[in-house]
């Protein structure tokens, strides 16, 4: 299954004072890329009460800034997988050019328990056809 990328919408309240997409603006992308993936991957009935995550990581690398008018691509990759976790790495191009780059753990969480669990068989199977090829 080939997964579009997330097609961010930059508004106008995601600009700082330079005219730029704001750095904390750019978790808020990542959530949302996460959600469209899922939402591919494990459908819109998925449990995330049962079977959720909470994030424990972020890394952002900002390369190029992001402008108003720009439509930035979101794609997702998977490079690890851990026994509860998962991390995630993030590419946003604008017009093809890779203009920053971020990752992400998240670790698995049932809502109800209050306690995190290992990682489901069906999630990783689901999730492996976003695993980045080492080089």
């Amino acid at each position: 299954m080939i997964i579009p990328p997330y097609e961010a919408e930059v508004r106008f309240a995601d600009l700082d004072l330079l005219g730029h997409v704001n750095n904390a603006v750019y978790l808020s992308y990542f959530e949302m890329t996460r959600v469209h993936y899922f939402s591919y991957l494990l459908g819109k009935n998925w449990d995330y009460r049962q079977e959720g995550f909470i994030l424990v990581r972020n890394e952002i690398d900002y390369l190029k800034p992001i402008f108003l008018y720009d439509q930035p691509k979101i794609t997702l990759y998977v490079l690890t997988f851990g026994v509860k976790s998962i991390t995630f790495e993030y590419l946003i191009q604008v017009n093809s050019e890779i203009v920053t780059k971020g990752k992400s753990v998240l670790v698995a969480f049932n809502v109800a328990e209050n306690k995190s669990i290992p990682l489901s068989e069906k999630l990783i199977t689901a999730f492996s056809t976003l695993k980045k090829n080492e080089l």
